[in-house]
């Protein structure tokens, strides 16, 4: 182990010493600072990959709720991460939920959460990004509506509008359990009410700008056949150019004691078959051609493996990051290199929705 991962195992071991809150906001201000060292990257070209016209080294990268206010994605780029994902960002500032409002589960390698799109708003997070404007790297902005706010639709328009020139991609947050009613937009009509919307502000944007931002949308796992199948139609139908598959859960199967009960989004190892199977079942919905990200569960290379076999193009990590830091990333790059030489596939590409009819045979768990 280098001196570099040797330090980012350390300090991500002693910041699970520390409420998962206050951890967080230690791990935020030590990049800030450039205190994190940045690690060696995995190099291997079966891991290469292009999402979205976009070459990637590799297909992991991190998922929105880590850099809630855009403040440090060139650290975590340098964490080995392919593309970060900022956000959810939300028009106004806003506080969030009620503390304490993060509960470890670690015998689970879980986390729940009920943040509630806490954050500094569009006019922080504009401010960091435009600092960034024209670094490498791939950062996608993850848009949200505010809690209060009287047409939750136009507040994503006002996020497109925003971070246009700014977004490597847009990810719109529909699915986040943490918000009162916050999901109904998966509902039929008024996801195609909020795709054309965004779609509308994000074509207005290219012409100013002369760059066109990809737009996903990101789902529950916790959606019936009968919603995937309207998922589907309205995302062919309304022209939205990807998914993100899955946020967090709010079932608490194979999870134990008293922090079990906490209300909130579930993420980690327990969501991994959930949002594995939703993931296979949309893919086959909406064909091979529409990127998907992956997300839910990955803390291993095998779980990335699997991911991708089962319907994603890229995978997303999260809560394997919280408990492990930087190394974390590279471990489940270094396997995922491994196991597709093993099994002598010759690249990511290849290996995507390889077992996605399997994985989409399976029931949802109830």
């Amino acid at each position: 182990m280098s001196l570099s991962e040797t330090i980012g195992a350390v300090s991500a071991l002693m910041l699970r010493q520390f409420d998962p809150e206050v951890a967080h906001r230690l791990a935020v201000m030590a990049m800030r600072l450039n205190l994190a060292p940045g690690l060696p990257r995995v190099a291997d070209e079966r891991l290469a990959t292009r999402f979205l016209d976009m070459r990637l080294d590799h297909p992991v990268g991190l998922a929105a709720g880590f850099d809630k206010d855009a403040e440090i994605a060139d650290a975590l780029l340098k964490q080995g991460f392919s593309h970060v994902e900022v956000g959810t960002v939300t028009p106004r500032p806003q506080p969030g939920n009620p503390k304490p409002r993060i509960f470890r589960l670690p015998e689970a390698q879980a986390v729940i959460n009920r943040c509630g799109f806490n954050g500094k708003g569009h006019a922080h997070a504009l401010k960091q990004l435009q600092r960034r404007s024209g670094r490498p790297g791939v950062v996608g902005v993850n848009v949200g509506a505010n809690k209060d706010s009287a047409d939750r639709t136009a507040d994503y328009v006002a996020g497109i509008r925003a971070f246009s020139g700014l977004a490597s991609y847009f990810t719109v947050n529909i699915s986040s359990p943490n918000t009162p009613g916050l999901r109904d937009l998966q509902a039929s009509a008024a996801l195609s009410d909020l795709i054309a919307r965004v779609v509308e502000a994000r074509d207005t944007a290219t012409a100013a700008i002369g760059r066109r931002t990809p737009v996903l949308i990101k789902v529950a796992p916790d959606l019936d056949e009968a919603a995937l199948d309207d998922i589907a139609a309205v995302v062919a139908a309304r022209g939205a150019d990807g998914l993100v598959v899955s946020n967090t859960t709010l079932s608490r199967s194979g999870v134990f004691g008293p922090t079990a009960a906490e209300p909130g989004g579930l993420s980690g190892k327990p969501l991994f078959e959930r949002s594995t199977i939703v993931l296979a079942k949309l893919r086959e919905r909406v064909g091979r051609d529409l990127p998907i990200i992956g997300v839910g569960g990955v803390t291993t290379g095998e779980d990335a493996y699997l991911k991708i076999a089962a319907g994603a193009n890229l995978v997303q990590v999260y809560t394997a990051f919280i408990y492990g830091g930087g190394n974390a990333v590279n471990a489940i790059v270094a396997d995922l290199a491994a196991r597709l030489k093993q099994n002598g596939v010759g690249s990511v590409e290849a290996l995507v929705g390889s077992d996605g009819r399997a994985w989409a045979s399976r029931p949802i768990p109830a």
